[in-house]
């Protein structure tokens, strides 16, 4: 079934709103601590994400020309401007724009995507479980599957049959990657460590790739 705009934005509000309440028990040194995203700690994160709630077509396009288009240089200017000067400020920011919908593109999978990545992002290291909404995980892994956009998915799974044991997602044919559906769709956004979580010949292709 293909999704409506309309029901893509309603899970990624529900997607934010969720990662919102995990934001609000965190502690400033877990604020302090390091994400998924080597380079980033966990505001920072935040703040990427509110960046992204925030920029629309034009926007995203100015701030690639002034960058060159390096997306790296991109996403750091974007997020500067969402960091706040305390915590507590920077969570504010990523509360207000939980409702947003804007998106540069119409590919609401993939934003739908950058919430349940970077919501993990966030919380594993910290032990924190967040479990997003399992049709939400679904949407993601089809078009993670399909498609690169943002991540190098498609191309990281090309040639290896992908299964959920938890949900009805198969994908590809080859070498077998088997595992929960959210850690496939970690290890489609390049997180090695997802990797643990999955069995099957496929694996160390896999890791291989993304490492």
């Amino acid at each position: 079934m293909t999704l409506s705009a309309t029901q893509h934005w309603t899970l990624i509000h529900a997607e934010r709103a969720r990662l919102a309440a995990l934001l609000d028990t965190l502690t400033a040194p877990q604020w302090r601590s390091g994400s998924l995203c080597t380079v980033w700690t966990v505001e920072q994160v935040t703040a990427h994400l509110t960046a992204a709630a925030h920029t629309g077509r034009w926007g995203w396009l100015r701030s690639m020309v002034l960058a060159g288009f390096d997306s790296d240089t991109h996403n750091a200017r974007r997020l500067a401007e969402q960091l706040g000067s305390t915590p507590e400020e920077t969570r504010r920011r990523f509360h207000d724009a939980v409702d947003l919908t804007i998106a540069p593109t119409r590919d609401h999978p993939a934003w739908l995507g950058e919430v349940i990545v970077h919501g993990q992002d966030i919380a594993r290291p910290l032990g924190i479980a967040l479990e997003p909404d399992p049709m939400a995980v679904l949407e993601v892994a089809r078009y993670f599957a399909s498609k690169d956009f943002a991540v190098n998915s498609r191309t990281a799974v090309r040639g290896l049959h992908l299964e959920a044991d938890d949900a009805s997602f198969t994908s590809g044919e080859g070498p077998s990657v088997r595992g929960p559906l959210l850690s496939l769709v970690m290890a489609m956004a390049g997180r090695p460590g997802a990797l643990d979580e999955l069995a099957g010949e496929g694996v160390a292709e896999l890791r291989s790739r993304i490492s």
